[in-house]
Parts: structure tokens; C-alpha cells; sequence
């Protein structure tokens, strides 16, 4: 079975009338499933009913109660995978406004403690300053229609998150993110300058990975992981939203291998003042 993450709310139907109608064959009860598989009766109940959506683990130990084949535990597992993940467009961001797809960022960052941003392409919006935030926003392909100034007004208003001493903010950005030359040179050394000062900020980590370091993952996307609650994944067209616990494991552990080759603090900053210099020279 294909996933399509566009498909994800047919998918949690279809997967919680799976669930219920094998239980029904197998003639167990709710209570008896539920003592086979070690969980409430209520959850049972609510994944039955689609209020709640399991994981791909829960359904895992579901189907094994049952005693399902090989065949249809394969078909409903990939389905609760599909069900985990939910495609936002940017497109109908766009039609509604752009500063509504900011209201939706501030949304995850507000109920959010500990957010890693993982950022092999450019600088996300959190960290950029506003004349590369405009450039950011206005791409010479298929351009945005939506009111660019709101959309940099509602983006700036957001990064008093970087302020906030209740939250953990941690970037790690590759050297082809922050040397893209996105905007003229002036622009790309201020940038780097913002980058810079954010660092010494104490309730954020930023760190450089640069490509001399020796890394044996690629850098496939932007993602970012909020808690251990949820993993955006940002593509051209739109954004992939992962709820499933193994998904945002292997995320968690994607951040944390990349962080472990980039450079801190002190050693960060250099990187980033000798690019800014060349911005400069080049200027």
C-alpha cells in the first residue's frame, strides 16, 4: 500500500473500521481484546470509534491479538502510517492568506518546550533577518500571490520565541543553507551577523555543520521536531506533518547525528564570521 499523506483522514477511518469489524469477526469483546493487547478497554474503544488515532505500534499489538495474517497485518499497519501523516499544502496557504501559514508556526511553537530545527537548504524564518525574509518569500518560481509585508509582519512577530526563557530552541544548518545565495552579498553577510548574535543567546543552541565535516547521512530535507510530539517536513509544495512515535524516533536520532558533527559556540561563530567576510569582500 502506498503512502499518501493526502489521504491521511480516509485512511483513520478506513483503520479504525478495520480494527473493529476483525474484532467483531474474531467474536472477541472490547474488554477481552483489550486485556490480549495490554490496553484499556477505552482506548480500544476509542480507536474503534476513530477518536483516537493509534499508532502504528498500537495497531501492531492489536493485530497480533487477533491473530491476523501476514498479508493484512502488512495492509493495516501501512494504512495506520498513512493515517500518522497529514499533507498541508502550501498552495492553500497561499489562497487563504500567507500570514495564516505563519498563525499555524507560532501555533506548534506555542504548545512546543524543546523545538530542533534541522536545516540543510536555508535559514528557516525563526533565525532570518527581514530583507532575506522578503526574498525568502517572493521565489522567482511560481511566486507567491498572498501579502508578502503581512506575512514578514506576522514572521518577525514570531521570533520572540527566541526570547522566550521557557522554551529549548535548538539549529543545527549545514554550510550550503547558510552560504545559498539567496540575496545580494550585503544582505548574506547580515544575515550571517543576525546568526551570530543569536548564538549567544542562552536558551538557544545554534551549531554549523560545515562540509568539510565528515557526515555519512544525507541531508535529504528541512525537518523540524517539536517535543517527542510531532515532525514537520518542508518540501516545495507543501509540508508533511508525522505523528507516529517511530517516525519522530528516527527523526530524533536523524537531529541528533547531524548535531554531533556540527560546531558550536565559539567555533560556530568563526565559521560564521569568515563566511560574512566574504559576503563583504565579494559586496
Amino acid at each position: 500500500m502506498k503512502l499518501d499523506p493526502r489521504q491521511a483522514g480516509q485512511s483513520r477511518r478506513d483503520l479504525a473500521a478495520a480494527i473493529r469489524n476483525l474484532r467483531l469477526a474474531s467474536g472477541l469483546s472490547g474488554e477481552r481484546l483489550a486485556l490480549r493487547c495490554g490496553m484499556s478497554q477505552s482506548k480500544v474503544s476509542r480507536i474503534e470509534t476513530g477518536r483516537t488515532l493509534p499508532s502504528a505500534t498500537d495497531v501492531q499489538q492489536i493485530l497480533n491479538a487477533l491473530g491476523v495474517d501476514d498479508d493484512t497485518q502488512e495492509e493495516l499497519i501501512s494504512l495506520a502510517r498513512t493515517a500518522n501523516a497529514e499533507y498541508q499544502d502550501v498552495r492553500a496557504s497561499v489562497r487563504r492568506g500567507l500570514h495564516y501559514r505563519q498563525r499555524e508556526l507560532a501555533s506548534l511553537e506555542t504548545n512546543a518546550k524543546r523545538i530542533r530545527f534541522f536545516m540543510p537548504t536555508l535559514v528557516t524564518g525563526l533565525l532570518q533577518v527581514p530583507e532575506y525574509m522578503r526574498a525568502a518569500m517572493s521565489p522567482p518560481v511560481d511566486p507567491a500571490s498572498g501579502d508578502v509585508s503581512r506575512a514578514v509582519a506576522f514572521k518577525l512577530e514570531r521570533q520572540s520565541l527566541l526570547h522566550d526563557k521557557s522554551k529549548r530552541l535548538e539549529f543545527v544548518l549545514t554550510e550550503s543553507a547558510i552560504r545559498w545565495r539567496l540575496c545580494e552579498p550585503s544582505v548574506m553577510a547580515l544575515q550571517l551577523d543576525h546568526l551570530v548574535s543569536v548564538s549567544r543567546i542562552p536558551h538557544v543552541r545554534l551549531g554549523v555543520l560545515p562540509l568539510s565535516a565528515p557526515v555519512g547521512e544525507g541531508a535529504y530535507h528541512t525537518f523540524t521536531v517539536y517535543d517527542r510530539t510531532l515532525v514537520t517536513i518542508e518540501m516545495f509544495t507543501g509540508r508533511v506533518v508525522l505523528l507516529d512515535p517511530k517516525d519522530i524516533d528516527h527523526y530524533q536520532k536523524l537531529y541528533s547525528y547531524f548535531s554531533e558533527r556540527a560546531a558550536f559556540d565559539d567555533d560556530a561563530r568563526s565559521l560564521l564570521q569568515g563566511w560574512a567576510e566574504g559576503f563583504r569582500a565579494d559586496g
